[in-house]
């Protein structure tokens, strides 16, 4: 399942938004003024003196939401890592675990032996995490009815399902709550995020990264390029760090930030697709 991210709402006009606070800040207008003579070229000059004066809290007055589907949860445990932003996930608790689907690293499925072993173990974790479930909301329903029943998990489920149908849900959610535990980080996720502006650039800093995972770098990428569409001038200096500093991976650093300079100098002046360095 391949990963999409769509920007579902933001800000009404994000940079006029950030340039009235700004203009708030830097002049004698009153409230009502802030917008007069923000014309998108002084809108402009506004966010570039911002970036080069480092004065970076108007700019969390522009919010950008995301829908973002096909990655994995331990994609997912690395994105709310970033605190200053809100979520809503996928609940492995009211989902069925049966209808998740598997991210499969490339690395793995480029691999014969690794991709093996993978769908083998998915397999497995997908077969116990049902006979789990079942046995769970068996067992619950045989104890609301006091009785012990003949007949497989499955049966008594059903059997009971068109005699009660919202208790039976609420049994197999119960059931869920458990049985996710033997699911993978493999297991595919959605949510919904919302980061202020300067949150975003700080994510795109961290996770822009070649040494960042594939996946949040993948997730990342995307989110860049539609900021970049509806609030250009906001975020023309965004990527990794690398770009106008020194790579602070130290050690670590992948060596190719002259690579990845003009990979991010290509899609601000042409809006290209990313591409992988």
């Amino acid at each position: 399942m391949a990963i999409k991210v769509q920007l579902l709402a933001h800000t009404p006009d994000p940079e006029q938004v950030v340039a009235m606070a700004a203009k708030l800040c830097y002049s004698p207008s009153d409230i009502s003024e802030i917008r007069e003579g923000l014309t998108e070229e002084k809108t402009a000059s506004f966010i570039d003196m911002l970036a080069s004066l480092g004065h970076a809290s108007p700019i969390e007055h522009a919010s950008f939401t995301f829908g973002i589907e096909g990655i994995s949860r331990a994609c997912s445990h690395q994105l709310v890592r970033h605190r200053i932003a809100s979520y809503s996930q996928q609940s492995q608790r009211y989902v069925d675990g049966t209808k998740f689907d598997f991210v499969t690293p490339p690395a793995i499925a480029e691999n014969p032996k690794a991709l093996a072993a993978y769908e083998r173990v998915l397999s497995e974790q997908a077969r116990a995490y049902k006979e789990i479930r079942d046995a769970l909301a068996a067992g619950y329903i045989n104890e609301y009815l006091g009785a012990k029943q003949e007949g497989d998990d499955e049966a008594i489920i059903e059997a009971f399902r068109q005699r009660d149908k919202a208790r039976c849900a609420a049994f197999i959610k119960k059931a869920n709550e458990d049985a996710r535990f033997i699911l993978p980080n493999a297991s595919t996720t959605k949510i919904v995020c919302t980061f202020n502006a300067r949150s975003l650039q700080n994510f795109f800093a961290h996770r822009c990264c070649n040494r960042a995972q594939w996946e949040i770098r993948e997730v990342a990428e995307q989110m860049l390029l539609q900021c970049l569409a509806v609030a250009p001038h906001l975020f023309q200096n965004c990527g990794p760090s690398c770009l106008f500093g020194p790579c602070p991976e130290g050690s670590m650093s992948c060596g190719r930030q002259k690579e990845m300079r003009e990979k991010y100098r290509r899609q601000r002046e042409s809006g290209e697709e990313h591409e992988t360095v």
